[in-house]
């Protein structure tokens, strides 16, 4: 079977959503990837936050029926148990799933567990970072995951062209700049950044809504340049207190990051706890190797938690689900989907995946960063940003390369393009090393590479 063919790249002006309010009609969403074990955390923040996304129905699309039907059962009783009037429907259908549908949602994981496990491995085989986004275990996921998503993507144009497709699927910034190139409407998704809004509201003793981030960068490569306590609801002004911050919660900070102290104050800045895998490669390796991969841990959660599920008296989800990752991914989807189909008021500012466009003018217009960004009904706008430091810049760049050439390789297919893609790596830029990566990353992917 011959590779997918690349789509010619574009820039388009999504066409604006019809505002809907909840006096209004009610809302259709769909997720593929329904049947994940995941899904109940999004349909808890669907149901504590209706009145600012008022779904009428909650379609969940999965190829495993089995699952499926284990997931729908505890949604419907969820939305029973607050109170909440929306329908949930399952189907192994994509097309009838998306149909009407007002926005989308992927959240995808080609290969499941067992390709995860893989992915965070073999790279250890090479004395490389063994992770699900980043570095060569990203790349595996990258090049089985972009043609599967783009596949979703034209059959959901082909059914229902109006819908907003919101990626969750990770490596989101590879998966969104597929979908943008393609002409998609679509946005990407990652709780990092809210992740921080919610801890440093806790460390200061404030709402959430009144911490603004000045995060930049890329997916899972991220840094907080800035911190503003907003003057109040709404305001658009404030003061600024991540030294504030770092002065008084350093310790804190610097353990959730597993980063010394030291160095997060003498940058200035907070970095994504992905940071790590670069500026303490060699040590994750030794912890990775010592510890186990972080795929096996989430099987056996996933496994107590279906044994959960099938409890026809759970209502609510499960501590447990605290453990299998994706916290505050609900209420950033909440947020991100109301203000993209105007239910959620004024245009909102979000930290976003989305096209660059000269936001960070040292990167291809087609690059896709993450930054806050103004969305409402017209769309997802960037907001401008300050000049990136050298520090900053040179790796953002340099992963901006090498997203371009993953894209490439998922789009295109063929062991050279893989090669120069972790050639080009900043955890890997050596030939033998890039030589022995792209033997292993073919090896254990050949059943879901058509052209391998």
């Amino acid at each position: 079977m011959s590779a997918p063919k690349a789509s010619t790249p574009k820039a388009s002006t999504p066409k604006a959503s019809t505002p809907k309010t909840s006096g209004g009609t009610a809302l259709k969403l769909a997720i593929v990837g329904g049947g994940s074990t995941y899904t109940p955390e999004l349909i808890d923040g669907f149901a504590r936050l209706r009145d600012t996304l008022p779904i009428g129905e909650l379609v969940l699309i999965d190829p495993a029926a089995d699952r499926l039907e284990l997931i729908g059962g505890l949604a419907r009783r969820i939305f029973a148990k607050q109170g909440h009037p929306a329908t949930v429907t399952v189907t192994t259908d994509l097309t009838a799933g998306v149909a009407d549908a007002d926005a989308v949602l992927l959240q995808l994981r080609v290969g499941g567990q067992a390709a995860r496990n893989q992915d965070e491995t073999w790279p250890l085989e090479c004395g490389c970072v063994g992770q699900e986004t980043t570095g060569a275990g990203g790349l595996a996921k990258a090049l089985r995951t972009v043609p599967v998503v783009l596949d979703i993507a034209e059959r959901v144009r082909r059914a229902n062209p109006d819908a907003w497709i919101v990626d969750f699927t990770n490596p989101v910034g590879i998966v969104t700049r597929a979908l943008q190139s393609a002409g998609h409407k679509a946005v990407g998704l990652c709780n990092v950044a809210i992740g921080f809004q919610r801890k440093f509201a806790g460390h200061l003793g404030v709402d959430p809504e009144l911490v603004r981030l000045d995060h930049v960068g890329l997916n899972h490569l991220t840094w907080e340049r800035g911190v503003t306590l907003l003057d109040g609801p709404g305001s658009a002004s404030g003061r600024e207190v991540l030294p504030e911050l770092l002065a008084g919660f350093g310790k804190e900070i610097a353990e959730d990051l597993h980063l010394p102290r030291a160095v997060i104050e003498r940058l200035g800045v907070v970095p994504s706890y992905y940071l790590r895998y670069f500026y303490q490669h060699d040590a994750v390796v030794a912890e990775l190797r010592e510890q186990g991969s972080r795929a096996a841990q989430v099987a056996e959660i996933e496994r107590r938690l279906l044994e959960l599920y099938a409890d026809p008296a759970l209502d609510t989800k499960p501590d447990l689900l605290g453990e299998r990752g994706g916290a505050f991914y609900s209420e950033a989807a909440v947020q991100l989907i109301a203000a993209l189909l105007g239910t959620g008021g004024a245009t909102s500012v979000q930290v976003v995946n989305t096209r660059n466009d000269g936001v960070l003018p040292f990167l291809p217009d087609d690059a896709v960063i993450e930054v806050p960004a103004e969305v409402d009904a017209a769309g997802v706008r960037p907001l401008p940003q300050r000049p990136l430091e050298p520090l900053y810049a040179g790796l953002v760049a340099a992963v901006t390369a090498y997203e371009h050439l993953a894209l490439d390789a998922a789009l295109h297919g063929g062991r050279d393009r893989v090669f120069d893609a972790l050639l080009a790596h900043p955890l890997v830029g050596q030939l033998d090393l890039a030589d022995r990566l792209t033997d292993r990353l073919l090896a254990h992917n050949r059943e879901h590479l058509a052209w391998a």
